[in-house]
Order: C-alpha cells, then sequence, then structure tokens
C-alpha cells in the first residue's frame, strides 16, 4: 500500500496533460447539452420565440458587462439581482422570487447565484412557482472553487445535487445534469499531518443542469415530499 501511495503522488506531481486524467471521476460523463461554454447559447435556442418571457437571477453586472439580454431577439428578459445596478429590472430576494412576479415564465436562468443563497431548496420552489408547465430552467453553479464573496458563499452543488432540487417530486424531469471543468487538486502542506501533499481527485468547477418542469405541484412541501422522486431511484453505495 505504502509503494502504491508513492507511486500515485509521484503520477500526481508530474507535469502534463496526459497526467491530469489521474485526477478524473471514472462515473462522471461528460456535458453534452449543459457545456459550460454554451449554456447561454442553449437559452437562446430554447427560449427565444415571440411571446416568451425568461427570467435572469443574479442579473446584475458584477464581474463585466453581460450580454445575455441583448441576444433575445424575440422573447422578454426581465433581469432579477439582489441589489439594483446594470441589467438589473427587478431587486429583491430570491427566496420570495414569487413576491414580485405575477405572470409566468417559459424559462428561468441563473450563473454563480447557487451557491451565494442561503437556502437554495426555497428558491427552487420559487422558481417552480413562476415557470410555467413546459417552461425550462438553466442552472449553472460551483462544486468546487475557491471561497469568494465572503460571508455569503453558503454552498456547493454536485450534479445530483442539482437533480435533487429539481427533482420529480418538484414537477421536474431532468434533462441533463453535469460536472465539468477539472481541477487538479491537492492537499498543501498546511493540512493534517496525514493529509499533506495527497492528491484529490474528483473535483470539477461547474456544476450544470437543464430541467423542464412537467406539471405543477401544488402546496409543496420539502418534507412531505416522495424521497424516492427525489433521489431518482439511485442508491447511497453499500461499499
Amino acid at each position: 500500500m505504502r509503494a502504491l501511495r508513492r507511486a500515485a503522488l509521484a503520477l500526481a506531481a508530474l507535469p502534463g496533460r496526459w497526467t491530469d486524467r489521474f485526477y478524473l471521476a471514472s462515473d462522471v460523463p461528460a456535458p453534452e447539452l449543459t457545456d459550460h461554454t454554451r449554456l447561454a447559447d442553449r437559452l437562446i435556442e430554447y427560449a427565444d420565440r415571440p411571446g416568451a418571457r425568461v427570467l435572469e437571477i443574479g442579473a446584475r453586472e458584477v464581474t463585466g458587462p453581460s450580454a445575455l439580454r441583448g441576444r433575445f431577439a424575440h422573447a422578454a428578459y426581465t433581469g432579477f439581482d439582489y441589489y439594483p445596478g446594470p441589467n438589473v429590472d427587478v431587486a429583491g430576494d430570491a427566496h420570495r422570487l414569487s413576491d414580485h412576479f405575477e405572470a409566468p415564465f417559459d424559462a428561468v436562468f441563473s450563473s454563480a447565484v447557487f451557491e451565494h443563497l442561503a437556502m437554495p431548496w426555497i428558491v427552487a420552489e420559487e422558481i417552480a412557482k413562476l415557470l410555467k408547465v413546459g417552461g425550462y430552467v438553466f442552472i449553472e453553479s460551483h462544486f468546487a472553487f475557491s471561497s469568494h464573496e465572503r460571508p455569503w458563499h453558503f454552498f456547493h452543488f454536485t450534479d445530483m445535487g442539482l437533480r435533487a432540487l429539481f427533482s420529480p417530486a418538484l414537477g421536474f424531469e431532468c434533462v441533463e445534469a453535469s460536472l465539468q471543468n477539472p481541477i487538479v487538486g491537492r492537499f498543501s502542506h498546511l493540512a493534517a499531518r496525514y493529509l499533506r501533499g495527497q492528491p484529490v481527485k474528483g473535483l470539477y468547477a461547474h456544476a450544470t443542469l437543464i430541467a423542464r418542469k412537467v406539471r405543477d405541484v401544488p402546496d409543496f412541501d420539502w418534507r412531505r415530499a416522495d424521497f424516492e422522486a427525489i433521489v431518482g431511484g439511485t442508491r447511497y453505495p453499500a461499499a
């Protein structure tokens, strides 16, 4: 076992593209529809049609200009954010999203927001209230990433975590959920002694989901929700 561990550490320390594959998780499929660089394109493809309404949660221009609004040739775009600012039409708390809008939306989009929500399961409910049956939700958040915008950096998500938030129990079917943009990691020499220098595999920057609302679920309550519907018929590994 010691020889195997030394070999793994030596492999992890080697530079080069081929060694990066050492860090991948074998059971994480490659994204198709939810590719990180094409998610906005997919939103346009699904939602840009006459009469459609699109809501972006976290629309304020923080890291640079947003081009999303201008890409809709047909659909009506609304930008929502906690603070007023550039590209924001309505400011408020996403945990009370349905208090701000009456007419339903055909698509809801959110990028790099869910990790900053204190109760993301509540926001998932609020999105479900605002989406039409047949409408789509597009969520991109982080699975592994630098600590940022503290103290409001609350959660990180796996693909399965996003599936659980927008599950059949809440009236959704998953179109695709994925992890992508692999990270090469190791424990630093500031970690506990037994961890120092060890590689950390299976790290991915982004967790992404496209889900379609297929039914309304009146009076939804997480405490009474069908657990099997939330976990999608999966089981915790026995070993």
